[in-house]
């Protein structure tokens, strides 16, 4: 028979407790600070839900948004408003997932009257931006 041994090994972290999620952070290492992201929790929240609900909408799970919005228990107005997120421009969910939103893009913003044309939501939300990267613009152009 052989000993087993066993190797212990210690990684020095903290967790950080934020509203709603907890963080862990590790310390710097060679000079580098950890990845920082500027994600929007909420926005990203909200798209994950949209495209949860349309893709049982697709599968035939639901018949409807009305059947859908008493089976999930929700109102069926902020499930109407939820399946809106997924007519964005694949561009910009891509930049909400990687935090970089305009710093005005939010939940409430998307909540409203969006349009369903990609190039006119690139020039809403996307022209001049801040947080929209080095370019100032969603699209990187």
């Amino acid at each position: 028979m052989t000993n087993a041994t066993s190797i212990t090994v210690r990684v020095p972290l903290a967790i950080r407790h934020r509203p709603g999620r907890k963080t862990v952070v590790t310390p710097m290492t060679d000079g580098m600070a950890p990845a920082t992201t500027r994600a929007d929790p909420a926005l990203v929240k909200a798209l994950a839900r949209a495209f949860r609900y349309q893709r049982m909408l697709d599968q035939g799970r639901y018949a409807t948004i009305t059947e859908m919005a008493g089976a999930e228990r929700i109102e069926r107005g902020y499930l109407g408003s939820l399946l809106r997120l997924t007519l964005l421009a694949p561009d910009i969910v891509s930049a909400i997932l990687d935090g970089r939103q305009p710093d005005g893009l939010t939940c409430a913003v998307l909540a409203g009257r969006v349009t369903v044309v990609w190039d006119a939501q690139r020039n809403t939300f996307g022209a001049n931006s801040p947080g929209a990267g080095a370019t100032g613009r969603i699209d990187g152009t």
